[in-house]
């Protein structure tokens, strides 16, 4: 062990002395301006280090072995779902679930239901449905549900499911789908019909969007990630019926953008539920070319090593991985229509640390939540998650570029310390004083990239801040922009996806807690407005003629309530890609 050592410090000696007189860029592509007395390189590269070490580990292997953890292939569940005009009454099936508002439970004198449907179905069962209603105290409220199995009707079993005082928006309507997959979980159904108790106000485009966002619930909530469970139940709903909201190509289209939009959903989440000892950043790229190899007729991949990174002078990103034994990898999809004229270009940046143990500013206490970091590459996930769906649906007439800059956030003698000064790609240097604020040092790197794509538009998905789960609960994300346009489009997707945003200032006063003595900037500010300055300090990496957004999704990153990931930005991301479809 002596002996190993004393080789080893030999080793580092050396390599200082080396990389002290190299002309090389260092890993921070920070040198001290020129001065009589100074002329040598400021930082060592641990990069050298990699080579001379053969880099051990994992470093050379997509595939993490630590723990020998790989996650079991478990098939997306596959659901059959059609839409049909036919009397509900004569259904025929596992369970027929209502969708029903408090309005819809009202009765009259007699405790009968007023709603004509709910009275059609009753006088089938003989009063009991409106019995059992009153005796379970059903009374249509959100998260409520009654299932029941009466006879009467075509379908085994009917199950009123709530919907709260009115059902107008696709949160709502997503949110019935997951109960009516829950519902059929716990019966072991099939077979399901589904229809609403009151369709009459609904106007035929609204008629579409309601039948996507049940679609969109019922496979959502009926998959789970059983991957790394040694013993898991397979699902049993195999097929779904959409009554009453219409039928026709248009309704099918809109059933099949709604599958396989929620089929990249589960792949963010089964990325975000990877462990980093199975998902490193070069998992994370393996992922993202295999998307473009699926759908290699609209999609290219191009991964950029530690080296090339270097080329381009990325010093903010290359910082960050300094201290990992496994490499980063800067992923770049791009995404071209297979026909037509491009019209609009537009750039999605993920935050992707696939771990982050907070640096030599280790993440400690109560409330530090390092067991969760790998929920930490939760944006990039978003990203790739919508460079899926867009492979599937391939919009015409607009070009998207989907990047990355993957790594991890660890601990090592090679490793970012509190007060080193590093230079992202634009030439701006940042002293780092917190070594947990990372995030934005890799986002720096990605939105100048990004930025050299000749894009116009650029929405960059963090999991960023504390302060901004502090300041909207865990189910919004912060949304920070110039630009009340991209604002608009963005707010307009979110309404259509079912996605919670609330916009936030770019305070630029706040900006004075970000000056460095010695540097452009320092990468942390003032405690107060902490998700504010981190997106003031983005936005100093991006174009001033490029529209641009950061949201902050550290909170709905995650259920705490089902412990595991939501694949939150996907839809968003789609529909905002959409709109810009011609």
């Amino acid at each position: 062990m002596a002996v190993i050592v004393a080789s080893l410090a030999t080793s580092l000696t050396a390599a200082v002395v080396r990389s002290s007189f190299s002309s090389s860029p260092s890993l921070f592509l920070t040198k001290l301006k020129s001065a009589p007395c100074l002329r040598f390189t400021f930082s060592v590269s641990p990069f050298d280090s990699y080579r001379r070490r053969g880099v051990k580990l994992m470093a050379h292997s997509a595939r993490a072995t630590l723990g020998l953890t790989q996650p079991a292939n478990i098939d997306v569940p596959k659901i059959a779902f059609s839409a049909k005009e036919i009397d509900v009454a004569e259904w025929k099936g596992d369970i027929l679930a209502v969708g029903v508002t408090e309005k819809d439970m009202a009765k009259d004198d007699s405790k009968k239901f007023e709603n004509s449907l709910l009275k059609k179905l009753d006088a089938k069962l003989g009063g009991q449905l409106s019995e059992a209603s009153s005796e379970e105290d059903f009374t249509g409220k959100p998260g409520q549900s009654l299932v029941l199995r009466l006879p009467g009707l075509g379908s085994k079993r009917i199950g009123l499911i709530g919907l709260g005082q009115s059902a107008t928006n696709t949160y709502n309507f997503r949110n019935f789908g997951e109960a009516i997959a829950a519902a059929a979980k716990t019966a072991q159904a099939s077979d399901v019909g589904i229809v609403l108790a009151s369709t009459g106000s609904i106007s035929n485009e609204s008629k579409l969007n309601t039948a996507s966002a049940i679609v969109s619930g019922t496979v959502l909530g009926t998959y789970e990630d059983n991957r790394y469970k040694s013993d898991s139940k397979k699902p049993v709903l195999k097929s779904v019926d959409i009554l009453g909201l219409g039928t026709g190509s248009d309704l099918v289209k809109k059933l099949k953008y709604a599958e396989d939009v929620s089929s990249a959903v589960i792949f963010g989440k089964e990325l975000v539920n990877s462990p980093a000892n199975v998902l490193t950043p070069a998992v994370l790229a393996e992922e993202a070319s295999k998307i473009a190899s699926t759908y290699s007729d609209v999609l290219s991949a191009t991964i950029l090593s530690a080296e090339q990174c270097i080329e381009l002078k990325m010093g903010s990103y290359l910082g960050v991985a300094a201290a990992s034994a496994n490499p980063p990898h800067f992923i770049h999809l791009c995404y071209k229509p297979p026909s037509g004229p491009v019209k609009a270009k537009l750039a999605l940046v993920g935050k992707g640390l696939t771990f982050d143990s907070g640096g030599y500013n280790i993440k400690t206490g109560p409330g530090c939540s390092i067991e969760f970091m790998k929920f930490d590459m939760g944006g990039s996930a978003a990203v790739l998650g919508a460079a899926k769906a867009i492979g599937q649906v391939k919009p015409s007439g607009v070009e998207v570029h989907f990047i990355v800059a993957a790594c991890e956030n660890m601990i090592s003698g090679t490793g970012m310390r509190p007060g080193d000064i590093v230079t992202a790609s634009n030439g701006k240097t940042i002293e780092v004083n917190n070594t947990d604020a990372e995030g934005r040092l890799t986002l720096a790197d990605a939105l100048v990239y990004a930025c050299n794509q000749g894009v116009e538009k650029i929405i960059d998905l963090a999991t960023l801040t504390g302060a901004c789960v502090v300041a909207l609960g865990p189910s919004i994300a912060g949304v920070f922009t110039p630009s009340d346009e991209l604002a608009n489009e963005v707010f307009t997707a979110a309404e259509a996806s079912g996605e919670k945003l609330w916009r936030m200032p770019l305070e630029e006063s706040y900006w004075e807690s970000m000056k460095s003595g010695v540097a452009d900037m320092v990468n942390t500010g003032a405690r107060q407005g902490g998700a504010i300055t981190a997106a003031l300090f983005l936005k100093q990496f991006v174009d001033e003629k490029v529209q641009w957004m950061h949201i902050d999704m550290a909170g709905p990153v995650s259920s705490e309530k089902k412990r595991t990931a939501t694949g939150f930005g996907i839809l968003t991301l789609v529909e905002w890609v959409q709109q810009h479809s011609s």
